[in-house]
């Protein structure tokens, strides 16, 4: 396609990387719990939600699940949200048929991490030919992942983002290492017009104040109005409200997102009356003496009080 017909969304705010619910005797998506989750989400101010990301398990989703779930979310999205899809895979061939999948079912952008399975083969040169290769075939904007490096991924040096960035259709970055100076070097060496999120719920007020428009953040599952609030109220110049919030929703990033991951998010989900749920196999459902864990972080940051339970 022309890749200079994609149009640039705006995306600065708080966005959600959602999780995905199973059924407990199947194990199939649970879509209607999927939807009542999103229906709350969607009461705050975020910017939009993230299917198919590192939170909502994609590597256990099989195509015509991902399918479902972005129909489903672009059925509820509110007025001037986004859905953003994560398409990447480990061949460029079958990245290029989930973001067209996405693209088709509604996703406004996609989110590509980079093939990390033969690393010792994925040179710049070829991470950059991946990217240049499903942002040419992309019928919507592409976002580049940087996946903590915690997981199966590689490291993106900051000048490969940076001649990337130059591509009309790779639009921005989702940066999950965490690293406050990393964010700095991408606002500083990629193009004007190219968008910097983070994915660390604890940097959102830092990030932004270092030019980042915003953040994925999984954190905002548990504690959406608070992280939708950094966005909303850095855009507004309330400062000390904000770095108060920031202050209390740091502990339970730290705590839950990342040395729990998916299972404690999905049990945190559960003790604040969402759709929480198990992970599916091979993760395991956080041990039962870790829930009562949860419950103090919860409460320490006026989650459970704030949720009404």
């Amino acid at each position: 396609m022309n890749v200079g017909i994609s149009k640039h969304p705006d995306l600065s705010g708080t966005f959600l990387p959602v999780t995905t619910p199973f059924d407990p005797v199947t194990g199939d998506v649970d879509i209607v719990a999927f939807r009542a989750n999103l229906r709350h989400w969607f009461q705050s101010p975020i910017s939009g939600v993230l299917i198919a990301g590192s939170t909502g398990e994609a590597a256990f989703l099989d195509e015509e699940e991902r399918i479902t779930l972005l129909q489903a979310a672009s059925d509820l999205v509110t007025e001037n949200g986004l859905v953003i899809s994560g398409t990447g895979s480990e061949s460029t061939r079958h990245t290029i048929r989930l973001t067209k999948q996405a693209a088709a079912a509604g996703a406004d952008a996609v989110l590509v991490s980079p093939p990390a399975f033969y690393k010792g083969a994925m040179t710049p040169e070829v991470v950059s030919r991946h990217f240049r290769s499903v942002a040419d075939a992309s019928p919507v904007p592409v976002l580049i992942y940087q996946v903590p490096l915690r997981m199966s991924t590689i490291d993106l040096p900051t000048g490969l983002i940076a001649e990337l960035s130059q591509h009309p259709n790779i639009v921005g970055i989702k940066d999950s290492r965490g690293k406050l100076d990393l964010v700095g070097e991408l606002v500083e060496q990629t193009t004007e017009d190219f968008q910097v999120l983070v994915g660390s719920g604890a940097l959102l007020y830092a990030a932004l104040e270092t030019g980042a428009v915003g953040g994925i953040v999984a954190v905002g599952l548990m504690a959406t109005a608070g992280a939708a609030e950094i966005s909303v109220g850095f855009g507004e110049g309330r400062t000390t409200d904000i770095g108060r919030i920031q202050e209390r929703i740091a502990h339970v990033h730290q705590k839950i997102v990342t040395e729990m991951g998916v299972p404690g998010i999905k049990a945190a989900l559960e003790l604040l009356g969402l759709h929480g749920g198990e992970p599916r196999p091979p993760l395991s459902t956080i041990p039962e003496v870790r829930i009562d864990e949860i419950r103090s972080i919860l409460e320490a940051a006026d989650l459970l009080t704030t949720a009404g339970v």
